[in-house]
């Protein structure tokens, strides 16, 4: 096997092992950290290495002002508000249940770009529209999952981020941004991270001293910044540019696997057999949604 072949088998197990691995990092990391603070020092940390990384090797750090601009709006969108409540909403829903919702981005996209863009939806899309929707349907209107405590606010609000990482996906594929994807990803961390600094000041949130956190927590931390920031989205931007997207787009059902798996392995977090079919129906939704045929 080739280097280039070694590396895109490596950038696939980043973006799909440690994609959907931040489910349970956030997960860990969120019973002890107020959900913004927390959000505010992962972004942050990574945009700032991204930074020093990117001088090291010699990339220009300058940016005009639209591109910051659109950053800054993309950094909201995709992170601050997309990632910040998702993890906030992780308090009252399991990580398997939350990653199942967060799947259903290409249909919110699909939506998004219909109402905005005016663009048609093919029959075969269409399919994966509505099987997306049933599943949807199937997975939230379990007994146990709605008269848990805080358990629909939480559902509320992860649909909510949802439509702001689809609304962020479809204004950043049109707007002027910084030609070089990792320097473009670091503006965004770095702005994110201010936004949730001063929405934690906002909401008073504790601030724990990191001499504080458990070394769950401080080994979650970690793995967000190294391996759930930098390294998945760089190898995310990488596959993008060599791989064609439906294939890339597969994340987007291996994800919410890897999620269920480590949340009922290690936070015993309950799957029941209608969270699998719901898995299965919205799942292939999904699959319908990303590819296309080939004529």
């Amino acid at each position: 096997m080739g280097q280039r072949k070694i590396l895109i088998v490596l950038c696939f197990f980043s973006v799909y092992v440690f994609w959907g691995s931040t489910y349970l990092w956030n997960k860990i990391a969120v019973t002890e950290l107020s959900p913004f603070m927390l959000g505010s020092i992962r972004f942050t940390t990574a945009g700032t290495l991204i930074f020093i990384i990117a001088r090291l090797l010699g990339y220009s750090v300058a940016i005009t002002r639209k591109q910051l601009v659109n950053a800054v709006i993309a950094g909201f969108f995709f992170l601050a508000y997309g990632n910040g409540v998702f993890v906030w909403a992780l308090r009252y829903v399991d990580t398997g249940f939350a990653a199942l919702l967060a799947s259903l981005q290409p249909l919110a996209v699909l939506l998004i770009m219909r109402v905005i863009q005016r663009k048609a939806i093919k029959p075969r899309t269409m399919l994966g529209v509505i099987l997306g929707l049933v599943g949807m349907y199937i997975l939230i209107s379990q007994q146990q999952i709605l008269t848990k405590e805080g358990s629909v606010i939480g559902i509320l609000m992860i649909i909510s981020c949802v439509l702001s990482w689809s609304g962020a996906s479809v204004f950043t594929a049109q707007a002027h941004m910084h030609k070089n994807f990792f320097i473009n990803t670091g503006y965004q961390m770095i702005s994110a991270g201010i936004i949730l600094f001063l929405a934690s000041l906002a909401f008073g949130e504790e601030w724990k001293s990191p001499l504080e956190w458990s070394s769950g927590t401080s080994w979650s931390l970690v793995c967000l910044v190294l391996f759930g920031s930098i390294a998945a989205f760089t190898s995310f931007n990488y596959l993008l540019k060599i791989i064609s997207t439906e294939k890339v787009a597969t994340s987007a059902y291996v994800n919410p696997v890897i999620a269920l798996f480590l949340g009922w392995y290690f936070l015993d977090e309950v799957v029941t057999l209608q969270s699998l079919v719901a898995a299965v129906v919205l799942l292939t939704g999904v699959y319908f949604i990303n590819t296309r045929k080939v004529r």
